[in-house]
């Protein structure tokens, strides 16, 4: 965060930060709803698991995909160039997620311990995990999001960093979808009262490590001839 940075890119990471706070309000007040219509009696438990109605769940499936969409759009608009979007979109979605769960606990208590489960997403099936571990790689995607939109503008992969950074995210991709494999033959039955036992730290810490070396790998090589107007849009 240099003091030789255009001011451009100071302002716009301003908006881009409180966009993501903002858009992790609203997701976190839409779940604290949730929570209450379906675990009326401990909105703090999610496990045993509640299923949600077909027409909840088809709106929560649509609603997933807009965030995502909503997230991408302001990363594409921020900057115009490849390598730049794709840090943009990569710092708003590591602080929206970090706020998200800041938000949870300053506004119902939770979560109410480190290792306890949440329900991550639901596209193509449920994610299950332990919340900090999405939590850490948001935190990984912010510090470096921000630090090269401000520090790194010519920042770009190589094909090596892109493939570990490809491997890592696809490791915990995997670590995060393997809990609810088993229950995919049995359907919707099998999901309602689901508790979840066993997480693939395994899987998931060679992959968080992997993307955080690719991610540096990338910080650290340079696009040739980088227009640095185009980069501080």
């Amino acid at each position: 965060m240099s003091d030789n940075m255009p001011n451009p890119a100071r302002r716009s990471l301003l908006w881009l930060t409180l966009f993501a706070i903002a858009m992790a309000h609203v997701e976190a007040s839409l779940v604290i709803h949730l929570r209450s219509l379906y675990y009326p009696d401990n909105p703090l438990a999610l496990f045993p698991l509640a299923l949600l109605s077909h027409r909840d769940l088809a709106i929560e499936l649509v609603r997933e995909l807009a965030t995502v969409v909503m997230l991408l759009s302001v990363a594409l608009l921020a900057a115009r160039e490849p390598m730049r979007r794709f840090v943009g979109f990569v710092y708003l979605f590591g602080l929206w997620d970090l706020f998200y769960y800041i938000w949870l606990w300053l506004m119902i208590g939770w979560p109410t311990a480190w290792g306890e489960w949440d329900v991550l997403f639901l596209i193509p099936w449920p994610w299950f995990g332990p919340w900090i571990a999405p939590a850490a790689i948001a935190l990984l995607f912010t510090l470096w999001g921000g630090w090269v939109w401000l520090a790194r503008p010519g920042a770009c992969f190589g094909r090596a960093s892109l493939l570990l950074f490809v491997i890592g995210a696809g490791l915990a991709l995997c670590a995060f979808l393997l809990p609810a494999v088993p229950l995919l033959p049995d359907g919707e039955a099998a999901f309602r009262g689901f508790v979840p036992d066993r997480f693939a730290w395994a899987l998931y810490l060679p992959g968080l490590l992997l993307m955080a070396a690719a991610l540096v790998m990338a910080a650290k090589r340079d696009t040739p001839h980088t227009d640095l107007r185009g980069a501080h849009r």
